[in-house]
């Protein structure tokens, strides 16, 4: 299927367009990158502690700020999770310590600075909604309402694993009541905990941790990780086709992923493990998108040898153009609807695919084809005789 038939754009006609283009983002990535906003790194790369709270009802972001400066976490970082709907939001915080005990202590203190912004019950009773199935047992053995016998630590066990069973899996981690538990736990069960529990309006549904250590170990794993496949790309290419092939798409790929990377910065999104993996795919996209122009140039340089080399690069560029558009476009709308309807888990993953797609198509026209016309006017004006590049294995040469 073609999508365009028979066009003639003068793609190299309009180089320095496209080199402007280049050089505005590239250097805005740079210039964000070294005096602004940096390189927004997520918990996965610097470390920190993620709490992850769910409200009854939607928050006060304010609220929420207040409560976590009361806790001494004056850097901490808040953020919406998911559908607005989902009164989530995921509280990034400084770290202090990685051990076990950081966890709890960490975990308490959130629970204790939000009882006092959204409200707490009376003093004295158990929180449903932030206790655990061992304390909420333990509450239940107390209290005996079932008046069990020798089995009653086990049966109470049984029934506090079923209340907050119920409420992560059923209630997304917060029971706005304790009626919402009739039908799973005997009444019994329930009249003892509106005697001595509440339910708070927040619930902590989770708390993790990452070190400082490990978030460094991360940065320099997945700095290797696409320095590798740069490398990787350049021998394969520089033994399919020439040196100057691998050199040029490897630019090429290095444009497209500083122009990505710049676009977090710009935008002060955080980059993630997940970011990285959506950079190495672009990476791959980008480079066989590449790889298919090159490889057209290499057919036409065989088929054209009257034709200099800029007039076979924009053949080539116009003859691949309606592959491009279609599997480009395709690819684009699929990773745009990831981006706009994915969720906020996948937001820095899809982002990264969906400027990287456009930057790689545009570059495997606009960057990586016009460096093989500049390498043969570079030797043309080093020796007066420029070597077409796929054509050196022939020993073609042609006078300018």
């Amino acid at each position: 299927m073609e999508f365009f038939k028979n066009t003639n754009i003068d793609f190299l006609g309009k180089k320095w367009y496209f080199l402007s283009f280049s050089l505005i983002f590239s250097i805005a990535g740079i210039l964000s990158l070294a005096f602004w906003h940096g390189l927004p790194l997520g918990v996965d790369f610097q470390g920190g502690t993620l709490v992850d709270v769910k409200f009854v009802n939607s928050p006060d972001d304010a609220k929420i700020r207040h409560a976590v400066d009361a806790a001494g976490y004056h850097d901490a970082k808040i953020q919406r999770f998911g559908a607005v709907a989902n009164n989530e939001v995921i509280v990034n915080l400084p770290v202090r310590e990685t051990s076990e005990q950081a966890l709890d202590k960490g975990r308490n203190e959130i629970v204790t600075a939000f009882e006092k912004y959204f409200g707490a019950g009376e003093a004295g009773k158990i929180d449903l909604n932030n206790t655990s199935t061992g304390q909420l047992s333990d509450y239940l053995l107390n209290k005996d309402p079932l008046h069990l016998g020798t089995d009653a630590a086990t049966r109470y066990g049984e029934l506090a694993r079923q209340i907050t069973s119920f409420r992560d899996k059923n209630r997304s981690g917060v029971l706005s009541s304790i009626d919402e538990l009739n039908g799973t736990v005997p009444p019994q069960v329930i009249a003892a905990l509106k005697d001595g529990a509440f339910t708070s309006q927040f619930g902590v549904r989770s708390v993790q941790i990452v070190g400082p250590q490990v978030g460094a170990q991360l940065r320099k794993q997945a700095a290797l990780a696409t320095l590798y496949s740069l490398a990787g790309m350049l021998v394969y290419l520089a033994f399919r086709f020439e040196w100057i092939y691998g050199v040029a798409a490897v630019v090429a790929v290095f444009h497209d992923t500083l122009i990505t990377v710049g676009a977090f910065s710009l935008t002060n999104k955080e980059v993630t493990l997940t970011v990285i993996a959506a950079i190495l795919t672009l990476i791959g996209y980008s480079m066989n998108d590449t790889i298919v122009v090159f490889d057209r140039i290499r057919e036409n340089i065989k088929l054209l040898r009257r034709e200099s080399l800029s007039e076979i690069v924009n053949r080539s560029i116009n003859q691949t153009l309606s592959r491009t558009v279609l599997t480009s476009g395709l690819t684009f709308l699929t990773v745009l609807s990831l981006y706009l309807f994915g969720g906020e888990v996948l937001h820095g993953f899809s982002f990264a695919l969906v400027v990287g797609i456009l930057i790689g198509t545009y570059s495997s026209i606009a960057v990586a084809a016009p460096m093989l016309v500049a390498y043969q006017d570079w030797r043309l004006a080093k020796t007066g005789a420029a070597v077409v590049p796929g054509a050196a294995r022939r020993s073609s040469k042609i006078r300018a």
